[in-house]
């Protein structure tokens, strides 16, 4: 579906990106993450047949991004951080605007209510662009993405000034659209919300792809770390020390009665781990293993690129 190949990008004294090389299977959503100015707008934006390569090649579901451009925005759609929008348009004028620049002359009153409809906007149909609160205007270019139906859509910081119900909304409609057969990219700074819907994550740094892995595969970069939350009968916080006295545990966290730990070692030997609790008499409830977070994931690949810089993500 999506095929990156050795691509490299410069800016004027910078080169925004080196020798990136992926691929991307259909009907998936990849989170694109990294700190700011690792590149991702940049691999948007060659990805969407803006910019061109410097070296390496791009294909959007097949067609080449610098011979066939106009084929590429015929198959995908982006979304750029800093979009704009024609002020003096209404949002069904907006929106019709764009499906006939796409090539949707006929069923175009249907797809306008659709795509209305999606992202909440029908009932300010007839209200000016300039007229929209900041949440409602990024409403109305997400729905112009959607219009045409996109194989694959490209979002660049799609939920910035969205409320909580409508980020909640939008992570509705990603998964919603991912059902329907598209395939998304994503690009946020805001970690939970792309655990919510993403299927495979790629991390960016200084203009090169760090990892690019399934979430649903990925343990973190030390394999046999696995997160287990320690329920005591007595306050966490007194039995600290002793914890940290357990080679395999790292602690993490305590509040009240719970103590969040990393544990490196494999699944059966967790049978061990209590043991040794029992022995060192820290009064053990109970013990579960947590899912790893997307931001644990991320922290831990950063940690790792730069184990001397502690990362603002």
């Amino acid at each position: 579906m999506i095929g990156v190949n050795n691509l490299s990008f410069e800016y004027p004294g910078k080169r925004a990106l080196n020798g990136i090389s992926f691929s991307i299977l259909p009907n998936t959503i990849t989170a694109l993450v990294g700190p700011n100015g690792a590149g991702k707008t940049t691999l948007l934006r060659c990805m969407a047949a803006l910019e061109n390569p410097m070296l390496g090649t791009i294909k959007m579901d097949n067609w080449d991004t610098v011979r066939y451009p106009r084929k590429v925005h015929e198959t995908c759609s982006y979304l750029s951080d800093f979009f704009g929008l024609y002020d003096d348009l209404t949002v069904m004028q907006s929106l019709k605007f764009f499906a006939w620049s796409h090539g949707c002359i006929t069923n175009t009153d249907s797809l306008v209510e659709e795509a209305a409809r999606r992202l909440d906007i029908w009932e300010y149909k007839d209200v000016a662009a300039s007229k929209l609160s900041r949440g409602l205007r990024q409403r109305l270019a997400i729905a112009q993405t959607i219009m045409h139906k996109p194989k694959i859509l490209l979002l660049d910081e799609p939920a910035s000034g969205l409320d909580p119900q409508a980020r909640f909304n939008l992570s509705k409609l990603l998964l919603s659209l991912q059902k329907e057969g598209m395939t998304l990219i994503v690009s946020s700074h805001i970690l939970a919300e792309l655990e919510d819907y993403s299927t495979h994550m790629i991390v960016l740094d200084e203009g090169k792809m760090i990892k690019h892995c399934a979430l649903t595969e990925y343990q973190g970069p030390l394999q046999d770390i696995v997160i287990l939350k320690v329920e005591m009968t007595e306050d966490a916080q007194k039995y600290a020390e002793l914890l940290k006295s357990i080679p395999q545990v790292t602690l993490k966290s305590t509040e009240k009665n719970v103590a969040i730990i990393d544990f490196k070692g494999k699944q059966n030997e967790q049978k061990e781990l209590l043991k040794t609790l029992i022995e060192k008499q820290i009064p053990v409830y109970s013990i579960q293993e947590q899912k790893q977070r997307m931001q644990d994931v991320y922290l831990n690949i950063a940690k790792e690129t730069h184990p001397d810089k502690k990362s603002k993500e």
